[in-house]
């Protein structure tokens, strides 16, 4: 099947979701600096970041393919918790979710014949976690590469109580908007 769009991203769980709604794509993943700026919302990080991923997938590769790009972040409060450094860090992270709720912001941003970008946000609520929990999930190895070092397709489905909005759009491209940026600039699937 002919590719109608660049995904720019290496995601394993990104390139499952496209596939599951039909969208024939090929994989061009960018490294940029995902940092947050001093002072950054939390909104406002997950846009740019999405945005600077398709600009730098753009100055790549040009335009000859509508090029998607996603950046998804874990926010509890208006902290931003990203991919975690160690297993201390980790944990950390999921003591702060453990019993509480969270936001799962998921940008997207779609540049074609023009540039087009939303955001999904999703409540999600944790069960309290057990420390025994916590140490058994840490050697799953599934939080090494995950924001909020969860997920939710995994393993912590068992820690989430409830969810509100997006289930996609936590695992890390939510389908519904992704679908309509794509038919908004004539990509059928």
């Amino acid at each position: 099947m002919t590719a109608q769009i660049i995904l720019a991203s290496a995601s394993p769980r990104r390139k499952q979701l496209l596939d599951q709604i039909g969208v024939a794509y090929s994989v061009y993943a960018v490294d940029i600096d995902e940092s947050v700026r001093l002072g950054e919302l939390p909104l406002a990080y997950v846009q740019r970041m999405a945005a600077e991923k398709s600009a730098a997938c753009v100055a790549r590769l040009g335009h000859h393919l509508p090029i998607l790009a996603a950046d998804t972040t874990v926010v509890l409060g208006d902290v931003i918790m990203g991919k975690p450094n160690d297993k201390d860090d980790a944990l950390c992270m999921l003591r702060q979710l453990s019993g509480a709720t969270h936001q799962v912001y998921t940008a997207i941003s779609l540049r074609g014949a023009e540039h087009s970008q939303t955001v999904s946000i999703t409540d999600v609520t944790f069960k309290t976690l057990t420390e025994h929990e916590l140490e058994r999930y840490w050697h799953s190895g599934e939080p090494l590469d995950k924001a909020g070092s969860y997920a939710i397709q995994g393993l912590a489905a068992v820690f989430v109580e409830s969810i509100k909005g997006s289930f996609s759009g936590v695992v890390g491209l939510p389908l519904f908007e992704t679908g309509q940026l794509l038919i908004k600039q004539g990509i059928q699937f």
